[in-house]
Formats: C-alpha cells, sequence, structure tokens
C-alpha cells in the first residue's frame, strides 16, 4: 500500500485553535484542521503552508513548526477501502486572530470535484468543557495532547 503523504497545520492564537466544519458534506459536525496532500515534488512544509492558503483564504505570515508526525489508517466509510495517509503537523501560532469565524470555499479539491464550503471558528482547548465535546474526524484529535503540551494548557 503507498501512503498518501498530508501536512496539516494547527493554528492558535493564545489557548484557541483553529477548526472547521463542512457543513455540505456528509462529515458536518466533526472538526478538521487546514491541511491536506503533497503535491508531487512539494515538501510537507510547502503543502502546509499551501493547503492552509487554499483551504482558509488566509496567508501564512508566521514560522510553521513540525510538532509531530505518524502513520493514521484513513477508513472511507462509503468503502471497504482504507489509505494509509503519513501524516505531519505543523503548529503556526499568532499573537491576533485574522477573523473570529467565517465561511471559505476549497475551489481545487484534491479529488478534482466540486468546491467545498468550510466553516472556520475557534475552539478554546483550555476549556475541559469544550475539549472533551470535541469531535474531530478522521483521527485530528491524536496531535492535541503534544499541541496542548506546547501551549503549556494543563492536561
Amino acid at each position: 500500500m503507498q501512503p498518501r503523504h498530508k501536512a496539516y497545520v494547527y493554528m492558535t492564537c493564545g489557548t484557541h485553535l483553529l477548526v472547521f466544519d463542512e457543513p455540505e458534506t456528509n462529515i458536518a459536525g466533526t472538526l478538521q484542521v487546514p491541511g491536506g496532500t503533497l503535491d508531487p515534488g512539494e515538501s510537507y512544509l510547502q503543502a502546509a503552508r499551501r493547503e492552509f492558503e487554499e483551504e482558509t483564504g488566509l496567508s501564512v505570515t508566521g514560522a510553521l513548526e513540525h510538532f509531530e508526525g505518524h502513520d493514521y489508517f484513513y477508513d472511507h466509510s462509503k468503502t471497504l477501502d482504507a489509505e494509509l495517509h503519513r501524516r505531519r503537523f505543523f503548529h503556526l501560532n499568532v499573537q491576533e486572530k485574522a477573523k473570529q469565524n467565517w465561511d471559505h470555499y476549497e475551489m481545487t479539491p484534491n479529488d478534482g470535484g466540486d468546491p467545498i464550503l468550510f466553516r472556520f471558528f475557534w475552539v478554546d482547548l483550555a476549556n475541559n468543557e469544550t475539549k472533551s465535546k470535541l469531535m474531530m474526524h478522521g483521527g485530528f484529535d491524536l496531535p492535541l495532547q503534544q499541541l496542548c503540551k506546547r501551549l503549556n494548557i494543563a492536561q
């Protein structure tokens, strides 16, 4: 099985993490972070920056710091197939939120399909009630413990 190489950006402002939902898809209600598949010849860092900008409509203005990576078997709910995703996670810490919440369309989805509506907002990782209710899609919650350590948030 050939892995699909993926890069994701966990953007924080203080203890708040930027997440999004896809309200018009079958995974509505579960949260994700910006990122996606590497293009041919692209590094994980280059892909993280490009995917973040494509998906959020924001420019990366700070340093992206690699903080974790793992392999994840992504199970497609519509088929019996599973894909191996080789994932790298980057942290982008900002001093000020560009926006509180917003909608943005991913115009060039990796599968070549129609544009996808992303609804962005922030969640407070220091709020234990909020953190316990986070429903992250496809293993995006796995790096949260390491991210909280980086942010000095008690577990």
